[in-house]
This record gives structure tokens, sequence and C-alpha cells, in this order.
């Protein structure tokens, strides 16, 4: 990726008259917080510490039924973005690259609000087709009065390994420091898995987001209603994961080979 980028993001036809608090969509900080947002919201607490799933069907049928959906769409949406002059500009400059870097390979590892928690080591995979919120994490924050819906699609990725999700849950998170700062309101699997990351932001959040991602600026922007939000990216808490992610990986390679060892005896 080159030193300066420039991406112009065409706004196209926003749907007429889209209900408020579907996931996904743009949603008002007063819609969340019952009141004009006029400075950070109180938080509760702080958290610190892949193919699959229902990205948005939960049988095969309807799986089948939204790619005939997408062949059907494809000339439509071509036909219906419209550029516009009025878009935001989202641009990356040389003078936000943070030096050194060594290696030149971090995750992008940030810090979001969500229910209110300020919750930290949050990795933004773009390779990801759904949203996933950490067991651990899930249980911290605290949520039983939102209820978690029933998933029966198993998710796949986590080395190799076949998942069985908790369950689904529709939440807001928040992008960015006031006042250029983004919520959408997303749906989140649930999944018992240990991991160095609290939550794992995948499409489903940057497109909701409109973001771009910038690795070597390890940064994500995205538009907002002011002008351009972005959301900056934590070395030292992305090479702190690096270290437990590899820590957990030997722990579980010495207890595979001790439990195939005891089953030889």
């Amino acid at each position: 990726m080159g030193p300066y980028q420039k991406y112009e993001m065409d706004k196209g036809k926003e749907a007429k008259n889209p209900s408020p608090g579907s996931p996904g969509k743009d949603i008002p900080r007063t819609s969340i917080m019952g009141k004009a947002e006029a400075s950070d919201p109180p938080k509760k607490g702080v958290i610190r510490m892949i193919a699959g799933g229902p990205t948005n069907r939960d049988s095969q049928k309807a799986r089948k039924a939204q790619v005939r959906e997408a062949y059907g769409t494809t000339v439509k949406e071509i036909i219906d973005v419209e550029p516009t002059n009025d878009a935001p500009l989202i641009q990356f400059d040389q003078e936000e690259h943070r030096e050194p870097r060594i290696p030149d390979s971090d995750a992008l590892v940030i810090t979001i609000l969500l229910a209110n928690y300020e919750i930290e080591l949050v990795f933004v995979d773009s390779d990801s087709s759904i949203d996933i919120l950490f067991g651990e994490t899930y249980d911290q924050m605290q949520l039983g009065d939102v209820p978690l819906e029933r998933v029966d699609t198993l998710l796949y990725g986590f080395v190799g390994e076949v998942v069985h999700p908790r369950g689904m849950i529709s939440l807001p998170p928040t992008l960015g420091t006031f006042p250029l700062r983004k919520t959408c309101l997303l749906r989140f699997l649930v999944v018992d898995i240990p991991s160095a990351y609290n939550i794992i932001l995948g499409g489903p959040t940057l497109n909701a987001f409109r973001a771009i991602i910038s690795t070597y600026h390890m940064k994500i922007k995205f538009p907002v209603v002011r002008g351009v939000g972005e959301a900056q990216a934590n070395i030292l808490q992305a090479r702190r994961c690096y270290v437990e992610a590899i820590k957990r990986g030997k722990r579980r390679v010495l207890e595979e080979v001790s439990s195939e060892g005891n089953s030889n005896k």
C-alpha cells in the first residue's frame, strides 16, 4: 500500500424511509441515549482482556434464496449507484503513518464503545464474513436483558475447528471520537472460544460504517455527518494480542500431544 491514498466515497441513493434500528443502519445517538448527544456518554466500564456463520440467513433454503437474490439485483444495484458531489473525501496522508513499525505487519486492533462499555482489543478483520463477540466478553458486559437469538448455522475458520455459536445478538457499536463518531446497529455472533481479542469486526461492520481501512497508516476512516471519523489502531495492544495468541497456540499443541500420548498407552 502506497504512502498516499485518496478515496472518493459515493453515497448513491439511500433507501427511502428506512426503518429505525434496523441492523446495519447508521442510527443517531438520540435513539440510543434518549437525548441529543453533547459529549461522551457515561461508561459502565472498560473491558480488556473468519468464514462461516449466519451472515444474513440461518438455513440452507434461506441461503440459497439469498444467492438467487444477489443474481437478480446485481444489475439494479449498478444502475442505482450514482456519484454525488457532496460525498465526504476520505484520504490518508504520509504524516499519518506512525514510525517506526518493525515488523510492518501488525494487526488492526482498536477500541470501541459498545452498550456503554469501552471495549479494547477489538480486531478489525476485513476477511471475516461476520462480526464476532467472544463469550467471555459477552459475560462481562452483563447483557441479560438483551435476548440471544438461536443460531443453527455452524462457524468455520478457527484453527480448523467447527464452532457451535451460543447465539446472535443485536448491539450498537460506536466508532470514532466525539464529535466525529458514528453508531450503527449490528448483529454479533456470540461464540465460546478462548481468544486474545474481545471482538472481531468483520465485513458487516465495515460495510455498515462505509469504512476504509489502511493497514499502512494503522487506522480506519468512515463518513459522518460532520465530515470524516476515524479509529486509530493501538500497536502495543496488537502486539500483546499476537504474543498471547502464540502462547495459546503452543498450549493447545501441547495439550493435543499429551492427549494423543495418553490414548496410545
